[in-house]
């Protein structure tokens, strides 16, 4: 069986506080996930003075500071990165944190957590694909805002600065929180694995769970979903983020599915081989018959158990003729 990566986005959902990060740590290591994964990055870095929110931001944050005031607000420091992965090593879960600037990637470099994130506003940053291709380590790409073009050009860069096409799975995407249903577009995942020859998964953010649960159907092998403590909390991301217990029933419901999904091979399963006979039909005398009679359509017929002949063999059957007495509901024997 093929696992799906599953990562609880934390985020910057923990507002700044050590103590709500690890209160998301605890609920995603419960639910079962395989990463918990924040954001790393030095706000000064990441955003100019006047850069302006998204609408999303602007609905859920406060309207008269700005993008590089939020932002500063939700940056962890390096010692709370610290903090964080012995914390998430104490709940049997993995820390994972997205850079998003080359500081922030030297300073998760050090850290060597063996995978890298590549959010959707960097896949048409040269700069950033190059240093993260040359760290030569799995990459998780995500598409969002992009075209084929833009994801073309984002692989060729992480290709031809080092990075091998096995190491890369493209996130199919939708930057919009929360996403439209209509705006998921999530055949195109498969279009994208289709057309570039790499693995692929989806970051969501519709609200409910339905999307990932359908993605990993589709074929996804990695699923990323953002999670709250609370929707009603303050913060950019908490509204298009799951609760708890929406986590964990996401998780349940994504494992069945991984277990669902089986083999390509059409084969009669263990747990229904004994329905075989109580299901099936076998040919059956329609009235008594007497021995020496020929059997037509008249005197036979066909009813369950499926423990007789084959209702398949109907024609080889009609015109034989009885070696016995049959007595009503008999099965016939040749």
């Amino acid at each position: 069986m093929n696992k799906t990566i599953i990562i609880a986005e934390a985020g910057v959902n923990h507002n700044g506080s050590i103590d709500m990060a690890k209160q998301l740590i605890s609920i995603a290591a419960e639910a079962g996930v395989d990463y918990v994964k924040f954001q790393t990055f030095k706000a000064d870095n990441l955003v100019s003075e006047n850069a302006v929110k998204a609408d999303y931001q602007t609905r859920t944050t406060d309207k008269n500071e700005s993008q590089l005031e939020m932002l500063k607000k939700l940056q962890l420091s390096q010692e709370q990165h610290y903090e964080l992965i012995e914390y998430c090593k104490s709940k049997n879960t993995k820390f994972l944190s997205t850079a998003f600037d080359l500081d922030s990637i030297e300073f998760l470099s050090a850290l060597n957590l063996g995978l890298w994130k590549i959010p959707s506003g960097e896949i048409t940053n040269y700069p950033y694909l190059k240093t993260i291709a040359e760290k030569n380590e799995p990459v998780l790409m995500s598409t969002g805002m992009s075209s084929l073009d833009d994801i073309e050009q984002a692989i060729n860069v992480l290709v031809d600065n080092g990075l091998s096409r096995e190491k890369i799975t493209v996130l199919h995407c939708n930057t919009e929180y929360p996403t439209p249903m209509e705006d998921v577009n999530l055949l195109a995942m498969n279009t994208i694995k289709n057309i570039f020859n790499v693995k692929i998964g989806y970051s969501d953010h519709t609200e409910g769970i339905e999307i990932p649960i359908a993605a990993v159907a589709l074929g996804a092998t990695v699923i990323e979903k953002h999670i709250t403590l609370d929707r009603n909390l303050p913060g950019p991301d908490h509204k298009a983020s799951i609760e708890p217990d929406e986590l964990k029933a996401m998780v349940k419901a994504i494992r069945n599915i991984e277990k669902a999904l089986g083999s390509p091979d059409k084969v009669v399963s263990s747990s229904e081989e004994k329905n075989i006979t109580v299901a099936r039909k076998s040919i059956v005398a329609k009235r008594n018959i007497a021995k020496g009679e020929k059997f037509t359509g008249d005197n036979i017929t066909t009813k369950r158990p499926g423990s007789g002949i084959s209702p398949m063999r109907w024609n080889e059957v009609l015109g034989m003729t009885a070696i016995k007495d049959f007595q009503k509901d008999d099965l016939i024997e040749l």
